[in-house]
């Protein structure tokens, strides 16, 4: 005869009031192997934490009822003879209905062996597959499988609105020594709020959104919310073109934004359409999102993130963002997003001391904290915080097909002494100012990411000299695709900002670039750093009167649209304008009401056609032979003049006038006789311009000049720049 479930249940084993107390008050490290349903002698005892509750019953997958008896402090306990099944658990309350849900604790864990190794070793670069919350089957039951990272907690627990905040039914367990803690939710949906409650060192409990989340509520709540995706892709034809492109010597001429306020209002559905229709006029080959990633403070601009994996709820649900990014593709536009490692806020529900103490920032303030942004610097040297980044960046380029990255304020992260005094930094281990562990960062996620997404592109925005910044990592190089040439960028903008008359005192400004040019993989950078904080717009910038402001502001864009490098215009700049750009207010979109302004966004329309129509603007921009002066010292008459060459032995002639009037007539020197088409003339009436140049086309002949077979007589319309395209017959 089977023993009778009272001599059963006289043997189960007893458990010590510690223990309980660790229970029912939801800081047990270990729940699950006290909790749920585990074999004793006959079958199964199965225990629920069931606080103020009258009775609790356990319903076996059979019907048969296991009525579960209280040992203390709201911790039941009943035995369930014979094999082990999946049950429910039954309870009622005296001033209220039964409640009845499947236990968290019967659930083996949600994270696998494999995951967790991968993990430990710091190489597990699907990362948001694992960690966060997920909402999937698990042992044939939808739920919500909750996971983190914190290794200096004593206890966790999931709260949320689905428990009223109160996680003492809720307890995680840690599965290893690497302090990963894990809990399967039964029946939780999508759009469940939720955060972790941590148990710290020092015996307080504090609550930190999820690190891992893919979605979070509207700032400025600050809620990790349970997501899933059913978005369907449908760039695959898209991405099987990029994956056979270099982009680092094909067109790429890139429109910089501020989704917020671009068109004010607008959320991610809405933008697709109307961004893509203006970048369908306009010519920019790509589009770069200022930091899409959740950030609490608007007025950061998104570079002070909190979320790393979860897109801005601002504008929308993720896949409304999936949306937009696939859309985009459709169009053939490419899509890069800025991605910020360098440094993250210390909101307190956040990042920083995440389980009670540093986790992800350095411990050491002085390499832990960014004293520029008051914010903290993470502990690159940990190979778990490393994994955290890189697959991170996996994450925006494979799970949302972002196109490029690019990273900010890398040289913040090269130098241990950025931003700091003597005695505020310490050297690494050969006394020197480099952060060794940064640069293997740096050299990880680059080769990481280029490795698994053929056609992709990493860019540095780095501001110093550091060598081989776009060189290979085994070179060793930090693997960078593009470095923004911040050079350029001072120099040209110095140059332009002078008056032409006194212009040819600064012409050094405006051709120094060529003497580094092919130093690095470069982007020509006019970003929303330089139209902020008092600089004023772009045009504001621009000397003289209205007329000339407009017309110095379109010599300046041809010659950036010439020069070796890619090229990046921020908002707004492609119109002129003319006030001082700020996240609070949209663009000055009724300034194309004047004539002139439409003139200038048709130029810079233009102007990406033609790049994009002519290989040697850029085929060869990380090639010194793509490029050759035809004159870099006619400081008299505030004149440049070049040649871009494809790979086939095909020119494109440059000549930039930047004095305030006509030069000519002007003899050049040029590699073929013939008839050169005037292929752009940013004097054109049609863009806002004098209409003055040379009736569309000039004829080289014979006569030598300036050490050329070849040479022509032209007029230089007053600040303004002409291409010239030999005509082939």
């Amino acid at each position: 005869m089977g023993k009778s479930k009272k001599s059963a249940e006289s043997v189960l084993p007893e458990l010590h009031s510690d223990h309980v107390a660790a229970l029912v008050g939801g800081r047990h490290p270990q729940p699950h192997a006290t909790l749920g349903q585990h074999p004793v002698d006959g079958g199964f005892v199965i225990r629920v934490v069931r606080p103020l509750a009258e009775s609790v019953t356990a319903i076996r997958a059979d019907g048969t009822r296991v009525s579960l008896t209280h040992l203390a402090d709201g911790l039941w306990q009943g035995f369930a003879p014979g094999g082990g099944q999946s049950y429910t658990v039954q309870t009622t309350y005296s001033n209220g209905p039964d409640w009845i849900a499947d236990d968290p604790y019967r659930f083996v864990p949600s994270v696998g062996e494999v995951d967790l190794y991968l993990w430990g070793q710091g190489r597990h670069e699907q990362l948001w597959q694992v960690f966060g919350s997920h909402f999937r089957p698990h042992e044939s039951i939808e739920g919500t499988s909750f996971s983190v990272w914190a290794p200096h907690a004593a206890a966790a627990r999931v709260v949320g609105d689905f428990n009223g905040w109160y996680g003492l039914g809720h307890a995680m367990r840690r599965l290893d020594d690497n302090g990963v803690w894990e809990l399967f939710v039964p029946g939780l949906a999508p759009g469940t709020i939720y955060k972790f409650e941590f148990l710290t060192p020092d015996g307080e409990w504090v609550t930190r959104a999820d690190p891992m989340a893919r979605y979070t509520e509207i700032p400025p709540a600050t809620g990790s919310k349970v997501g899933t995706t059913l978005y369907e892709w449908g760039d695959a034809a898209w991405l099987t073109a990029r994956s056979g492109r270099d982009p680092h010597n094909s067109a790429m001429s890139v429109y910089e934004m501020h989704v917020g306020s671009w068109r004010p209002g607008l959320g991610y559905r809405e933008l697709a359409e109307q961004l893509i229709a203006y970048l369908g006029e306009t010519g920019f080959t790509h589009v770069e999102f200022m930091p899409l990633a959740e950030h609490p403070f608007g007025g950061s601009w998104g570079y002070q993130v909190t979320g790393y994996y979860a897109p801005t709820s601002r504008f929308g649900h993720p896949d409304d963002l999936r949306y937009l990014i696939d859309q985009l593709h459709r169009a053939g536009i490419g899509v890069i997003m800025d991605w910020v490692p360098a440094h993250f806020p210390k909101d307190v529900w956040a990042l920083a001391n995440f389980d009670g103490r540093p986790l992800y920032e350095h411990s050491d303030p002085r390499r832990g904290e960014q004293p520029d942004w008051g914010t903290l610097v993470f502990n690159f040297g940990d190979s778990q915080v490393r994994n955290f980044l890189v697959a991170n960046a996996l994450y925006w380029l494979e799970d949302f097909h972002i196109d490029g990255l690019r990273v900010d304020a890398v040289a913040s992260m090269l130098y241990l002494d950025y931003s700091r005094e003597d005695g505020e930094w310490v050297p690494n281990i050969h006394g020197g100012r480099e952060n060794l562990e940064a640069i293997s960062f740096l050299q990880e996620v680059n080769a990481t990411a280029y490795k698994r997404n053929p056609g992709i592109v990493m860019i540095a925005e780095e501001s110093t000299a550091w060598p081989g910044v776009t060189k290979p990592t085994d070179g060793p190089g930090l693997g960078f695709g593009l470095k923004w040439n911040m050079g350029w960028m001072h120099d040209s903008l110095s140059y332009i900002e002078e008056n032409p008359m006194y212009r040819s005192y600064h012409h050094n400004e405006i051709t120094f670039s060529l003497v580094y040019a092919f130093t690095e993989n470069f982007l020509l950078p006019i970003s929303h750093d330089e139209v902020v904080h008092g600089k004023g717009s772009l045009l504001h910038k621009m000397p003289g009167d209205q007329w000339q402001k407009l017309a110095n502001l379109r010599a300046y864009l041809a010659f950036m649209w010439a020069h070796p490098g890619k090229q990046l215009l921020f908002m707004g700049q492609e119109f002129g304008q003319p006030s001082e750009w700020s996240e609070e207010r949209g663009l000055d979109w009724w300034i194309l009401d004047q004539p002139v302004h439409q003139g200038l966004l048709r130029l810079v329309s233009q102007l990406n056609r033609v790049y994009r129509d002519q290989p040697p603007l850029w085929s060869r921009d990380n090639d010194a032979g793509g490029f050759e002066w035809l004159d870099a010292g006619d400081a008299e008459h505030n004149v440049v003049s070049f040649l871009r060459w494809d790979n086939h032995g095909n020119p494109i002639a440059v000549l930039m006038n930047f004095s305030g009037n006509p030069v000519g007539p002007y003899r050049v020197g040029l590699p073929f006789q013939g008839i050169w088409d005037e292929i752009l003339n940013t004097d054109a009436a049609e863009y806002g311009g004098s209409g003055v140049g040379n009736f569309g086309a000039v004829k080289a002949s014979g006569q030598t000049w300036a050490g050329r077979p070849a040479s022509a007589e032209l007029t230089l319309p007053p600040l303004a720049g002409l291409w010239l395209k030999l005509r082939v017959e």
